[in-house]
């Protein structure tokens, strides 16, 4: 896993901060992974995003998409994501609560 601050190296307020930042946004994708067996998180105009989709369509799998924002708008919004994540780019592919990655990672899982 990656390498992050220990919760004793943040002080009480910035604790608080992180936890709040954008909290409605990760509860909603927290939410959509516990209730939905595929889950694809992506934002408008991402042609990986795309890719991923359409490969869940031609194996045949429904899956539940969230969408926020473009490559100019709810930077912030994605930011809490990748965050709360640990994945840096989009699209989140996540399985039966777990994270899967990519797209490439996707069509290695599911081929």
């Amino acid at each position: 896993m990656r390498n992050i601050l220990q919760e004793s190296e943040v002080l009480a307020d910035a604790q608080i901060a992180i936890e709040n930042f954008h909290k409605e946004i990760v509860d909603e994708v927290r939410t959509a992974i516990n209730d939905h067996e595929w889950v694809i998180v992506g934002m408008k105009q991402n042609p990986v995003v795309k890719t991923a989709r359409k490969h869940l369509e031609a194996k045949g799998k429904t899956f539940h998409y969230i969408e926020h924002g473009s490559y100019w708008t709810k930077w912030k919004v994605r930011l809490a994501i990748k965050l709360w994540s640990g994945w840096p780019t989009f699209p989140q592919v996540f399985h039966k609560g777990k994270l899967v990655g990519g797209a490439a990672d996707l069509i290695k899982y599911l081929p």
